[in-house]
């Protein structure tokens, strides 16, 4: 079966993740993009659905980029990269107006993690939370920084995912009533 035969496209009952990378040396080619196939291999593991990474450019090019992963409406997407304080860093200022729930408390643990190894991991100005039904996380541009988010997320995504759809420990909700569905 041929891309345009939809080899490509998810099965209606697959769990879809993307990922973006916000890298100006690795969009050029100067540099290898270390991180973004790091992340798409756990999310793979994990039963996602996971395209390659898109390594764009800091800045507008990663507004576009995390725009276009989430009008395809994946259950996560994870960026890596511009989250630091650096004039071209702006990957949180393109995720943040984007999220209906913040998540504070997934990057303050992030910087927790980091800053007990390397006291710069402070710096990162990551977001996280749900636009729409997707999960979204702003990851550091590190390998360490990655792996940190990834063990923070390990225990609890797919949890965040099911209350998210209004499931979970309680069973489904009616989201209308808030409440628990009468089986």
């Amino acid at each position: 079966m041929s891309a345009a035969d939809g080899a490509d496209r998810p099965r209606d009952d697959e769990r879809r993740a993307r990922v973006v990378v916000a890298s100006t040396s690795a969009a050029a080619g100067t540099a290898a993009d270390t991180t973004g196939p790091m992340i798409a291999a756990w999310l793979r593991e994990r039963g996602f659905a996971t395209p390659e990474p898109r390594v764009v450019a800091d800045g507008a090019d990663t507004a576009a980029a995390v725009r276009a992963a989430l009008a395809d409406a994946p259950e996560v997407l994870l960026t890596t990269g511009g989250t630091g304080v650096s004039p071209s860093d702006a990957t949180p200022e393109a995720v943040e107006p984007l999220l209906d729930v913040r998540l504070p408390g997934l990057v303050e643990e992030l910087r927790r993690r980091g800053a007990a190894v390397l006291p710069s991991a402070l710096l990162t100005r990551g977001v996280a939370g749900f636009a729409g039904r997707t999960f979204a996380m702003t990851l550091p541009g590190s390998p360490g920084g990655v792996r940190d988010g990834l063990a923070i997320l390990d225990p609890i995504l797919d949890h965040l995912i099911a209350q998210r759809a209004g499931a979970g420990p309680h069973g489904p909700r009616d989201p209308a009533a808030g409440r628990p569905v009468s089986r």
